[in-house]
């Protein structure tokens, strides 16, 4: 599922700006995380709100390691909410939370670091 996490890396692919229109990214709110232990990786299921034209979906992220339920509740979180439902074990995972790996390859979430409306889209 992940490409490099080299940050020494150089960039993937040229892909034309179209490409990047396609893919909706959108700000929401974590309202809900709870334990995923079935996961293969350390996981967490997240219940999002995206407001009123994404509505609220659930999200399978592999961030167990670094943030406990408790801490992520309230959380504004970006994720992509146009990819296809993924099944994760028994658990249906609707939009993929976006994060960058740290030094030790552990996900940290990506976020605004300002309030913005939920279901603001990246651009």
């Amino acid at each position: 599922m992940h490409l490099v996490h080299d940050p020494a890396a150089p960039p993937a692919d040229t892909i034309a700006f179209d490409d990047f229109l396609r893919v909706d990214i959108r700000a929401g709110r974590i309202i809900r995380a709870e334990p995923f232990p079935e996961a293969r990786k350390p996981s967490l299921k997240l219940t999002i709100d995206f407001g009123e034209g994404v509505g609220v979906k659930r999200s399978s992220a592999q961030v167990a390691e670094l943030y406990t339920p408790e801490a992520l509740e309230g959380r504004m979180v970006a994720a992509v909410v146009n990819f296809p439902p993924r099944q994760i074990g028994k658990f249906m995972s609707e939009v993929l939370t976006l994060g960058f790996p740290d030094e030790a390859g552990r996900v940290v979430l990506f976020a605004p670091d300002s309030a913005v409306p939920l279901g603001a889209r990246l651009f």
